[in-house]
């Protein structure tokens, strides 16, 4: 009788429409936490009906043409002498700089570089009209009734795909290396489209989210539905986007660097009084070291360290014409990147303490990759792709990431980044590590310390079969 009464109908009515704005709000809300897949054509021309999807094999190889034309331009280098006691402040000191020109005219041997480049299995593809090139690592061995876990590691700048070949060892064949080989995996280190031997772009508004939606065609194409993502540097926001585009195939992501684009009135508040009052914003003590005093490790450190980033985001054709032109030049612009983000005291140095951390052939190698594929332009316009729009503008900068997510931490990254902030982006961190030494270049620095995060993450991850709670 109550629910034929004027009373009941209207109860009845509220009820529908009731149910009917909570179903609403709780879809929209589902279908805001994804990235729409960003399906593009950045080949030359026009797109045609269909697209080769073969994967062929792929060689590094070199030139006798090559080599005399770089050998000819070293020889020619003009260097301007460097202000006294200036050390690495002012950029690349030309003293050591000549040093290193040296050593690549005499001692550096490219052809057994190429070799080293090629001990691992490299493939390229077309995606989106672009060919991708990509370094794909399986295990050597796996234990009975044990399957490789796909892993995709992404680069940044001025990095490449060859910052990994030292941390690839560890990840296929962790026994072998004094790690624990519960989670053994197979490795995809991809080159981001106008880096290294992917083609470059050759449209405007190839952005990170053009990227992810293409390596997310890449891991596709290769039979994984289901993969863990690793990345630093711009790699950190390529498998960032990656994780909004396809959480249901992303099983875990990994980040050694964690930006926070968009600040909100807690994030200001906590920059004024995190100092003070750390537990009010969940810092702990290491978080307060590591970024006060903020006018110092903060903004003046942005100021001070991203002037290439203005440039590159404005008009890297301009600058980019001379360093594609000069090996030397070059070489002191990557160079000062891999002193500098690795530890902000090497700028005191006159060497900038770029061989404290690595090797001379190591940091050659990766600038002959710059080099040889001249795609130091390319790799430049990535930076105005991605933030001519503004910061904060974009739709995956408002949206958050719900995969599993773990970070590794290093103290001497440019920016740190506390958990309590990641957490407003991330809100799914189930590891996050304050690393006790290393910087921004984590796995070429540091291989074995983010080897055995990332293994214990995706520990964490299957364990407690985490991505099945997505």
């Amino acid at each position: 009788e109550f629910c034929s009464s004027p009373a009941g109908i209207m109860l009845l009515v509220f009820l529908v429409l009731g149910t009917v704005a909570i179903y609403f709000l709780l879809s929209r809300k589902k279908e805001e936490t994804l990235l729409p897949l960003k399906e593009g054509w950045w080949g030359k021309g026009q797109k045609p009906s269909a697209e080769d999807a073969t994967i062929r094999p792929f060689k590094v190889e070199t030139t006798e043409e090559e080599l005399s034309d770089l050998f000819r331009r070293l020889d020619q280098a003009r260097f301007t002498e460097p202000l006294e006691n200036s050390c690495f402040h002012y950029g690349t000191n030309s003293k050591y700089l000549r040093k290193v020109v040296s050593y690549w005219k005499n001692q550096f041997n490219w052809k057994k570089q190429v070799e080293v480049l090629n001990k691992y299995p490299q493939f390229k593809t077309k995606i989106q009209g672009i060919d991708v090139h990509f370094v794909h690592v399986k295990p050597p061995r796996l234990p009975e009734g044990q399957s490789a876990k796909p892993l995709l590691m992404v680069h940044g700048w001025p990095g490449s795909f060859y910052e990994f070949y030292k941390i690839i060892p560890l990840l296929t064949d962790p026994a072998s290396h004094g790690l624990s080989d519960e989670h053994i995996f197979e490795v995809i280190c991809p080159s981001i489209p106008g880096y290294g031997f992917s083609e470059a772009p050759h449209k405007k508004g190839f952005d990170s989210v053009s990227a992810a939606s293409v390596f997310y065609e890449l891991m596709l194409r290769l039979g994984f539905n289901e993969f863990y993502t690793q990345g630093g540097d711009w790699g950190w926001l390529i498998c960032t986007n990656l994780a909004q585009i396809a959480p249901s195939h992303v099983k875990g992501l990994h980040l050694n660097l964690a930006f926070v684009t968009k600040m909100g009135f807690i994030h200001l508040l906590s920059i004024l009084l995190g100092q003070y009052l750390p537990g009010l914003f969940g810092f702990q003590d290491e978080d307060v070291r590591r970024m006060f005093p903020f006018l110092k490790k903060g903004l003046y450190r942005i100021l001070l360290e991203s002037g290439y980033a203005h440039i590159q985001a404005t008009k890297p054709d301009t600058v980019g014409c001379g360093l594609n032109d000069s090996p030397v030049g070059l070489a002191a612009y990557i160079l000062e990147k891999f002193s500098t983000w690795t530890d902000l005291e090497f700028r005191d140095l006159e060497d900038g303490g770029l061989e404290r951390k690595f090797s001379l052939d190591d940091l050659l190698t990766n600038i002959m990759i710059y080099w040889v594929s001249g795609c130091m332009v390319s790799s430049m316009r990535f930076y105005k792709e991605n933030l001519q729009k503004g910061v904060g503008t974009q739709k995956h900068e408002k949206l958050t990431v719900q995969v599993p997510t773990g970070i590794a931490s290093f103290p001497n990254e440019i920016m740190h980044t506390p958990q309590a902030w990641a957490q407003k982006k991330y809100i799914n961190i189930i590891s996050f590590h304050f690393m006790p030494r290393g910087g921004h270049f984590a796995a070429l620095e540091e291989p074995e310390l983010l080897a055995e995060d990332i293994l214990q993450f995706v520990g964490k991850v299957e364990k407690e079969q985490l991505w099945r709670k997505k």
